[in-house]
């Protein structure tokens, strides 16, 4: 979520409150484990590394790991590729999780959403049908400095940016990634003070995290027909575009996607999702990956707010990961197949409308010859 706060004393967080959740997740995290994937708990990056090659080596048929670019700490950045090997071009969707460090429930929502698609494509005809005509770039965490640096301890919990340094004058360190990016970059919702949460960048992409989805998308943007960026808190779902005086060519077609996906969520566990631009319903901002990849020519393009709205904020209970996870994935689920069915059956309409008058010449010249 785009929190304008810079001071970690004004989240009105109680250090009791802070140390008690932190201690809980850190007691079970610090011990690697070689069990189960748990689903329901908030796993290191560690962790999360060797889940993805154990996914990738459990689904070699349809699941392969793509290096995409590096941190500024020189980690590799790394997406699951899912889908069904085809012969011919496919479409796609991304879907980038923990942009913010301490967005947890971010990545969490990305293991589980590979999880349910890949446990339910085998015997869900409309899931099949997903993986031979979509491929699905799943980056579960796209900050990883920053998020490893929100593991460190109870001090570091809430960190927000990167962890690249500041200006030469300022000794702060970290870029919010979701300023950087170069669409409306510096205009609004935005701090030149490199200690702030929402400063951005000496220059647009000045951040290699930026840059590394900047070429990605560039490079399949013919390909990619949905992006979907996962954040918390605030159960929203956002549409481009972060400034108050653009909108977004297909902005009530967004807004009509997007409220079907607030009610696909609702119904899951009776949350309500508020449907709108930021500047709408959040606050205006710039610079932001959803709208860069709008403005690229990407159709849907959304930022999903997860749970809460409030009442734990950024420190959201592990008991919470499953309904939170459930309801998103519905929600999510909801625009992919929108996107899906649109694009296909557009597709085939415009086929059987080229082909439409060659066939009825044939037909007429077949019967001229007789």
């Amino acid at each position: 979520m785009f929190m304008l706060s810079i001071n970690i004393n004004s989240y009105f967080f109680s250090d009791n409150v802070i140390l008690c959740v932190v201690r809980s997740v850190f007691s079970g995290g610090q011990q690697a484990t070689h069990k189960a994937h748990d689903y329901n708990k908030y796993h290191t990056m560690d962790e999360i590394s060797a889940w993805m090659s154990q996914i990738e080596r459990e689904n070699p048929d349809v699941v392969s790991s793509i290096i995409y670019g590096h941190t500024y700490e020189k980690r590799s950045i790394t997406l699951l590729k899912i889908g069904i090997n085809s012969t011919t071009p496919k479409k796609a969707v991304w879907i980038d999780c923990g942009i913010h460090a301490r967005e947890w429930i971010a990545p969490a929502f990305c293991q589980y959403f590979v999880k349910e698609i890949l446990g339910s494509y085998k015997t869900d005809s409309k899931m099949n049908l997903l993986l031979k005509n979509l491929d699905f770039f799943i980056t579960p965490v796209l900050n990883m400095d920053g998020y490893i640096y929100s593991w460190k301890d109870n001090t570091t919990r809430l960190w927000r940016k990167s962890r690249s340094p500041g200006t030469a004058d300022c000794e702060c360190f970290g870029t919010d990634l979701n300023r950087n990016f170069y669409a409306n970059w510096g205009m609004v919702g935005i701090s030149r003070n490199c200690c702030s949460e929402i400063y951005n960048g000496k220059t647009a992409l000045s951040e290699p995290e930026a840059v590394a989805v900047t070429d990605f998308l560039g490079a399949h943007q013919n390909a990619i027909v949905c992006y979907l960026t996962i954040h918390s808190y605030g159960q929203l779902i956002l549409v481009p575009y972060g400034h108050p005086n653009i909108s977004a060519p297909n902005y009530n077609e967004l807004m009509e996607v997007g409220l079907a996906a607030a009610k696909a969520i609702k119904a899951v566990h009776g949350k309500d999702y508020r449907v709108g631009s930021s500047p709408d319903v959040l606050y205006p901002n710039s610079g932001s990956s959803r709208d860069f990849a709008r403005l690229i020519g990407i159709p849907y393009s959304f930022t999903f707010e997860l749970r809460d709205k409030g009442e734990y904020s950024f420190l959201l209970p592990e008991d919470q990961i499953q309904p939170t996870c459930q309801e998103a994935y519905q929600g999510a689920m909801s625009i992919i197949n929108y996107v899906h069915d649109k694009t296909f059956t557009s597709s085939a309409i415009t086929l059987t409308a080229v082909l439409w008058p060659t066939l009825m010449g044939l037909w007429i010249s077949s019967i001229n010859g007789f």
